[in-house]
């Protein structure tokens, strides 16, 4: 599961690391514990070039109801992307990335959790894969919402949680941009668990369980106790 991250740089990083020059996001800000159902920066290619926009953290199917479903719908396993309803359609039309410096999760220990902070270690912004979809509601305003794919952990992260996010290859993150890019198979295979090597964790402090707090002391390493 991912239910925490963060994206700390500017928008101007973004914008350099994404290959793009322009953004529809005029209230952008660091965040230091993106949360489910909030906006978020994401990444999509509108057939012609990047576009760093907003989509809503929880994916809402363009077929559902109601909006309600979102919450439930935050990660997508990769495992099973084509045998789910919500999800299936989408992998071959409706890719996009989102950004991250960072993602928690809670390790178990000692009968409590101990929230951890994953990062690259060479601290650079780095993709996770996800879907979109646009829902209208019956007055016709368009909702434009995401999930983020997740699979299995590496080494690094099966001492944390059994699960982590898709964090897409460099190399290929034009292929899972590439609208022109329908083969599922091929797509697939992409979705596979980042080097351990690459990625580093630390301890933070448990303030971040509290979606109200966004501090950049969160982010901050907490030493283990002597």
């Amino acid at each position: 599961m991912c239910g925490r991250y963060t994206i700390t740089v500017s928008m101007e990083e973004l914008l350099i690391r994404y290959l793009t020059s322009d953004s529809p996001m005029i209230q952008y800000a660091p965040k230091y514990n993106v949360a489910p159902m909030q906006m978020i920066p994401a990444v999509i290619h509108n057939g012609l070039e990047n576009r760093v926009g907003e989509l809503r953290w929880g994916l809402v199917p363009s077929w559902a109801k109601d909006q309600k479903i979102g919450s439930n719908m935050i990660n997508a396993r990769a495992e099973t992307l084509l045998e789910k309803a919500s999800f299936k359609r989408l992998v071959s039309n409706r890719r996009c990335i989102i950004p991250a410096d960072g993602f928690y999760e809670w390790r178990k220990q000692e009968g409590s959790k101990q929230p951890m902070r994953i990062v690259m270690r060479d601290g650079d912004i780095f993709s996770m894969a996800g879907l979109y979809d646009i829902w209208i509601d019956p007055s016709g305003k368009k909702l434009s919402t995401c999930t983020i794919i997740t699979t299995t952990p590496n080494s690094l992260m099966a001492d944390i949680h059994d699960r982590m996010p898709v964090i897409l290859h460099r190399e290929d993150e034009s292929d899972w941009l590439n609208r022109d890019h329908h083969d599922e198979s091929t797509l697939l295979k992409l979705l596979r668990p980042f080097e351990s090597s690459k990625m580093h964790a630390y301890r933070v402090s448990h303030s971040v369980g509290n979606v109200r707090n966004d501090l950049k002391e969160l982010i901050e390493e907490i030493k283990e106790s002597v």
